[in-house]
């Protein structure tokens, strides 16, 4: 299976479509309107739970032939699937929710993807017009409480304005830097009486993202390429965004320049490909680390030197210049200061770089591999000689990093993996081989728990033919695992891997190297003598198939039962050994140069060509 999504959709395109689409006017209630606006911008699918304030919308949103409501069980599961459906699909997701307790449960979501930048509208219902401000029953401010988080976000009041707010939600989601958009609409507005007519007439005059960029920056860039002899194009989360995968590898090719990806870009390069230097940043390889700070030149697309990356800001990439690609002008030399700022859509730039090589004129001539054959090499050594790994405990452990690592052989690249927050995120990141975009899904700005489950549960509705796994742990998956009803009731089989250590691992993990084996608060007794709850019997009271693993020689069939079964959810309680530590790590805080690849345990180095040698026999890759 390839992945077919198409580019955008040419002007001419979008004219055709709108002409086609075009409505005869007619009288209808406010809540009509705003299922026809969103049947007219292709909304295919709506996550929600009704109350009294969106009650109106869920009358004739019962009667669309276009647009499917799943009944969620908890609005931060509205959200989180919509992020999913969207980052799976490159489409806009929706939600859906009720005015006051409904509408600020989508927060989280909300603010997770104004993190990770997926492009989203809520939709909230809210208290009558004439009612707002006077604390009535169950309003909230929920436009004042998302405005730090959204893109944008509009309270309606008048049943006119509905379908041309609709259209420049989605409009505003999609484009530019996507993004979350809320629209929150007065119970009286969806009762009151409109003429629909579509499409609407609207004007956004200061939303102008810029997605062409400048033919001088670009010029710019190349010749910082042509000047440096030990490059890194450093790939985030907007390639894949962008739709830019394709760009991303034509221009490594060409110029045979190491890649890195980070946690949001996973997959926006092949894995397996020898430029691919793996995932920089605290938990990173630590090729892709070491590469990043024994640069000349940061080629930066798409990604915006979190903290998460750089580590101590002022020790990241000491030697390296900067050019800093990014639709959002914000972010350019927001943490590090740009020699060459390029604003544009990801996937524009890479392709003007591609034209730019491509000609060979002036500076370009010199962006060839021979240039940068060495330092390719010396990457390429580090790979080998530092592979991210683990050392098993015993032979009778089960380790969570073998779990993840077959559930990605087994699974294979076509499928989707949705990961929740914690050691299980940072195994899933390191051990699951990805070779194509949108099959990572995972909150990597906001770090929510909770998130993988109705992610995944969205992920599966927009890609019903893959295979989806949500990969979670076991706190995680206690704070969303509700959805397992949603998905059972309608016929939305994933596949959940808990990742059971009985703990909060990567709390516990800081526990036992910061706080002295202080295990304050937790321990979650959730493996063996407790139980606390069964995950068995808990899936199977939802209606799933419920599996647990226990031993190493017992996970591959455990597996391949799992993906045997496909005409409802499946539930597997890996319970694994409980002293698991992600490795690599550098500790917060502390420059990338201090990385280490187990515990006390630092890659040792050749002092006079900096290339690696050897890792002692002893050392022990999992920390103990």
């Amino acid at each position: 299976m390839t992945d077919t999504r198409s580019s955008t959709p040419s002007p001419a395109a979008v004219a055709r479509r709108a002409e086609a689409a075009r409505s005869v006017p007619e009288q209808v209630t406010g809540a009509s309107s705003l299922v026809r606006a969103l049947e007219h911008v292709g909304a295919q699918v709506v996550f929600g739970i009704p109350g009294g304030a969106i009650l109106p919308a869920y009358d004739p949103l019962m009667d669309s032939t276009t647009v499917r409501h799943i009944l969620v069980r908890h609005e931060q599961g509205a959200g989180h699937a919509a992020e999913g459906y969207a980052s799976a699909t490159g489409k806009v997701g929706v939600c859906m929710a009720t005015s006051g307790p409904g509408a600020t449960n989508l927060v989280t979501a909300i603010a997770d993807a104004h993190m990770d930048s997926v492009p989203m509208v809520a939709i909230t219902g809210q208290v009558a017009s004439g009612s707002i401000g006077t604390d009535a029953f169950q309003e909230a401010d929920i436009r004042g409480i998302t405005m730090p988080v959204t893109k944008h976000n509009y309270l309606v009041t008048d049943a006119d304005d509905i379908p041309r707010v609709i259209a420049e939600a989605f409009h505003i989601a999609s484009t530019g830097r996507p993004g979350p958009v809320l629209v929150d609409i007065a119970k009286d507005a969806l009762q009151a009486t409109t003429t629909f007519r579509w499409p609407p007439r609207y004007d956004l005059p200061g939303y102008h993202p810029v997605t062409r960029p400048h033919a001088k920056q670009i010029r710019e860039a190349v010749k910082l390429m042509a000047a440096s002899e030990r490059p890194v194009i450093y790939a985030g989360g907007g390639v894949i965004r962008s739709g830019g995968h394709a760009e991303l590898l034509r221009l490594a090719e060409l110029t045979g320049i190491p890649v890195v990806t980070t946690l949001m870009a996973r997959g926006a390069f092949p894995d397996a490909h020898d430029l691919h230097l793996g995932m920089p940043g605290m938990h990173g390889s630590v090729a892709a680390v070491t590469g990043l700070q024994r640069s000349d030149l940061l080629i930066t697309i798409g990604a915006r030197f979190d903290d998460r990356v750089t580590g101590q800001l002022a020790s990241f990439a000491p030697g390296a210049r900067v050019i800093h690609a990014d639709i959002d002008p914000a972010e350019i030399s927001k943490n590090r200061v740009a020699d060459v700022p390029i604003v544009g859509d990801a996937r524009a730039i890479l392709a003007e770089l591609i034209s730019a090589v491509e000609a060979g004129e002036g500076p370009a001539a010199e962006v060839v591999p021979r240039r940068y054959a060495a330092w390719a090499a010396t990457t390429k050594g580090w790979t080998q000689d530092f592979p991210v790994g683990y050392q098993p405990h015993s032979a009778d452990a089960l380790m969570p990093q073998e779990v993840i690592r077959r559930i990605g052989e087994i699974a294979g690249p076509e499928a989707v993996y949705a990961a929740g927050v914690g050691q299980h995120q940072m195994w899933a990141a390191q051990f699951i081989d990805y070779e194509r975009p949108h099959s990572w899904l995972n909150s990597g700005g906001a770090g929510t728990m909770g998130y993988s489950v109705p992610a995944a549960m969205g992920a599966k509705v927009g890609e019903p033919d893959r295979a989806v796994w949500a990969i979670d742990g076991d706190g995680c998956f206690q704070m969303t695992n509700q959805e397992l009803a949603t998905c059972v009731i309608n016929d939305i089989p994933i596949k959940v891997a808990i990742i059971n250590n009985s703990s909060l691992g990567m709390v516990r993990q800081w526990q036992s190297l910061f706080y002295n084996e202080r295990y304050s608060n937790t321990d979650l007794h959730t493996s063996v003598g407790n139980r606390i709850p069964d995950f068995v019997k808990l899936a199977e009271a939802y209606g799933c198939v419920g599996l647990r693993c226990e031993h190493p020689d017992d996970l591959e069939a455990t597996i391949r039962e799992a993906m045997s079964i496909n005409d409802r959810p499946v539930v597997i309680d890996f319970v694994v050994e409980r002293d698991a530590m992600v490795w690599p790590m550098v500790p917060a805080g502390v420059s990338n140069d201090a990385i280490q690849v187990a515990r006390d345990t630092a890659p040792v180095w050749d002092r006079e060509d900096s290339e690696a040698v050897e890792q002692p026999e002893d050392a022990d890759q999992d920390g103990k």
